[in-house]
């Protein structure tokens, strides 16, 4: 899907986000302020530094205990900095043992073309798995093959149970799941947790490939990491996408 299609979705902004999406995104440390994209995708800041504009009195600012897992692992992709290199997607599949064909990837490169004073402009997203805190592959998948991981937040694949149904492909609002022919199951990004994570490495593949330092990968809750220090920059836009789906991403976007 290119990013034309993901623009086609339509969200009404955040007057529209409900009350309780608005009260989840403050549990992330969040504060929505606006859309970016003709509406496709959510602007938020840090709630820090915008309390000052939040009128609604039933959202408190949370405390760093409100983080959901012990471990709370997320990405930010500083976007404007993608040269689509394609390094990390050759990270990632030789990493993850990604096979060619059929539709499989667990990261892209999505490119659009727009004009900006009579001249051409590319621009490029980075694109995997959201790791949603309240996953739709989760809720729709009949055998439980796909769930959070207790102590990180990272959405899995227990391929063992995996029927191959395809429900869990149908209901991801990114696009981020193939059927994995070899395993004859559900595949997707899962952050390296079996591979790099597992042998104590502090990166995705993706992220320790990238040359123009996109990716930013980490541990949400922790203050030392550089994941949260771009996360509660002052004044900084950060935008999720799809947030029409309530799905609660711990995917981030920013321009650097």
């Amino acid at each position: 899907m290119n990013i034309e299609d993901l623009e086609k979705e339509k969200n009404e902004g955040i007057e529209n986000l409900p009350l309780l999406e608005r009260r989840k995104f403050l549990q992330m440390g969040l504060t929505v302020t606006g859309v970016f994209l003709g509406g496709s995708v959510l602007s938020l800041t840090s709630v820090s530094h915008a309390s000052d504009q939040n009128t609604d009195p039933e959202m408190d600012i949370p405390t760093d205990d409100q983080y959901p897992y012990p471990i709370h692992y997320g990405m930010v992709m500083r976007q404007n900095r993608c040269i689509d290199c394609e390094r990390c997607v050759e990270a990632c599949k030789q990493t993850n043992h990604v096979p060619d064909g059929h539709g499989a990837y667990r990261t892209a490169i999505q490119e659009r073309l727009t004009t900006e004073n009579g001249s051409e402009k590319r621009e490029f997203r980075p694109v995997l798995c959201n790791h949603c805190n309240r996953p739709p592959c989760v809720r729709v998948c009949p055998t439980k093959a796909t769930y959070k991981d207790p102590e990180t937040g990272i959405v899995v694949m227990d391929y063992k149970k995996c029927i191959g149904c395809k429900t869990c492909m149908a209901a991801c609002p990114y696009n981020a799941r193939y059927f994995n022919h070899e395993k004859y199951a559900i595949d997707k990004c899962n952050f390296c947790i079996d591979t790099r994570l597992a042998e104590g490495k502090k990166e995705t593949a993706c992220t320790a490939a990238c040359p123009a330092k996109v990716r930013i990968f980490g541990d949400l809750k922790d203050k030392s990491t550089e994941i949260y220090h771009l996360l509660h920059t002052p004044d900084t836009k950060i935008w999720v996408l799809r947030p029409d789906t309530g799905a609660l991403p711990n995917v981030f976007y920013m321009n650097a």
